[in-house]
């Protein structure tokens, strides 16, 4: 992809200026996180040694999105090839419908507690990752992690903003004794860290010197799993250690689409890849000249709608899912599809084809590794469930499991769920372009597709693409806009029909990043949020 970066493909709105790199690139939300990855690469080791050093370190630097209890997904170019990782794990053996039910809970699983926790993948997906193409020893790409979490760092400003906001809302939902922990271990004084104050996780220093000791195995089948076990026994939760066993993170073939002469790659279900997927190849269908016109929204918007619904109707664990991706991606459910969009909004309904709070990372090195990393706990701090004596906060990523039995996402015991977490990567002609992905539960999809149109419809420049206001569906009609979306496309998108809600909070929007490589000079540019603490590191 030509890297574009002229006064033409760099509008009003793009809030900082893109980077360029030769020899290696982190792009991550927070600066000592991307530090981390980069020293890595300056110590011999690759892009995948970057991406799990920065992932671990995320757990202790941003722990409002993500944690060692998080789950994971990656895309990998290694030698010209492109590999999936699926670090997501099941729901428990003894966790059903039935006993959600006699716990009270009949129409939506919970969001909050030890029901909505499933097996963590992301220790040993860590560890897989490392000994499949890593360079380094795994202990080392450890050792900024513990660092930060025995010595300790100062919070930065978005952190603090989005801890403070997790800290007011527990302290009135979570009032049971399971909680406690929770409070001991992220507020400890009685208050969440304030910006630019030190804050030190000594117990999860431990747990990671665990983790590198044993390679992740101790959360699985050692000390660590017998604690997890203990306290989801003692406080009638439904995770044993037989559950952490049993699990592996799995090796998958990615999905991809052609975009205007580009491959678009997603990792399959149970990922909420293909949603992206299907938008693009929606909208692939219209020729887009100018990216500030109603026009161009209004089908954007349309055409998501339609792969959302879709894709929360069909993606489940891929072992039980009745409609596969070639099905959804085919010419001719396209064109299906494609034909509902007419003039107005509508509120759309899941198709019938023929037959059957994250964060993310992207990494480059010299020699043309690159890697496409996302782990969550799926909304802000997880589930609320703390495992005393190890600063471990476990995910919640059940609770998009349906309890309705009928369901294609029904909650059935070791099944995994529909999840968030999606990363991307880009490459035209057998050649890798570049990772890129956008953090946000349900906003993820709708990133992808609106930082790829920016990139290859509108030639924006990764940072450009990045800044450029974006819009969000969030159910039937109803479309959310940011402050800085153009106030004249907002009236007219409500006069076609769409239900627009203009927010000053940026955190419906998610946050990405971005790296291409050049084709023929191998130089690496750069783009990374400007709606967080983002950071690159550069080499």
């Amino acid at each position: 992809m030509p890297i574009h970066n002229d006064a033409q493909h760099y509008p009003y709105y793009s809030k900082r200026n893109v980077t360029f790199a030769k020899k290696g690139m982190v792009a991550t939300s927070q600066p000592l996180a991307a530090q981390a990855g980069l020293d890595m690469l300056k110590k011999g080791g690759n892009a995948i040694d970057a991406a799990i050093a920065t992932a671990a370190c995320l757990t202790v630097v941003e722990p409002t999105s993500n944690g060692i209890g998080s789950d994971c997904f990656a895309l990998v170019w290694v030698n010209n090839e492109l590999y999936g990782l699926n670090g997501s794990g099941q729901a428990p053996k003894g966790l059903s419908i039935e006993v959600v039910n006699q716990a009270g809970y009949i129409d939506e699983m919970p969001r909050y507690g030890m029901i909505p926790v499933t097996v963590p993948g992301s220790p040993r997906a860590w560890a897989e990752l490392s000994r499949r193409f890593g360079k380094l020893p795994f202990t080392a790409l450890l050792e900024p992690a513990i660092d930060y979490a025995e010595n300790g760092y100062p919070v930065s400003p978005t952190l603090a903003k989005n801890w403070q906001k997790a800290f007011e809302l527990y302290q009135t939902i979570l009032t049971d004794q399971v909680f406690k922990t929770w409070f001991l271990t992220f507020a400890p004084n009685g208050q969440p860290p304030k910006a630019g104050e030190i804050w030190r996780s000594p117990e999860q220093a431990a747990t990671l010197r665990e983790l590198a000791k044993t390679e992740a195995e101790s959360f699985y089948t050692g000390p660590l799993a017998d604690k997890i076990s203990e306290h989801f026994q003692k406080y009638g939760g439904f995770l044993r250690k037989e559950d952490l066993e049993a699990y592996q993170p799995e090796w998958v073939n990615p999905i991809s689409i052609d975009y205007r002469g580009y491959q678009v790659w997603e990792i399959p279900p149970n990922g909420q890849g293909l949603v992206a997927l299907e938008t693009l190849k929606i909208l692939e269908g219209y020729t887009f000249n100018e990216r500030n016109y109603v026009e161009t929204y209004h089908k954007q918007i349309e055409a998501m709608k339609l792969a959302f619904v879709d894709g929360m109707t069909y993606i489940t664990d891929p072992s039980e899912m009745k409609v596969n991706p070639e099905q959804l991606l085919s010419e001719e459910y396209i064109s299906k599809r494609r034909a509902l969009i007419g003039e107005k909004a509508l509120t759309p309904k899941p198709g019938q084809p023929l037959g059957g709070g994250t964060v993310y990372i992207a990494t480059a090195d010299a020699d043309g590794n690159m890697v496409s990393f996302i782990q969550s706990n799926y909304n802000g701090f997880g589930s609320g469930v703390v495992v005393p004596g190890t600063g471990i906060a476990m995910q919640n990523r059940g609770h998009n499991f349906s309890l309705n039995k009928d369901h294609d996402n029904a909650l059935r015991p070791g099944k995994r769920t529909y999840h968030t977490i999606i990363p991307g990567f880009l490459t035209k002609g057998g050649h890798a372009v570049g990772p890129f992905g956008v953090m946000g539960e349900f906003m993820q999809p709708q990133g992808h597709v609106q930082v790829i149109m920016n990139s290859i419809d509108f030639k924006l420049n990764p940072q450009a693409a990045l800044d450029a206001p974006r819009w969000m569906w969030k159910k039937d009609k109803v479309v959310f806009l940011e402050q800085s979306f153009p106030a004249d496309i907002a009236k007219q998108l409500s006069r076609l029909g769409h239900q627009i809600e203009i927010t000053v909070d940026e955190a419906p929007f998610g946050r990405g990043q971005i790296i291409w490589r050049d084709p023929e000079s191998g130089v690496l540019c750069g783009g990374t949020e400007s709606r967080t603490d983002g950071c690159i590191a550069a080499w």
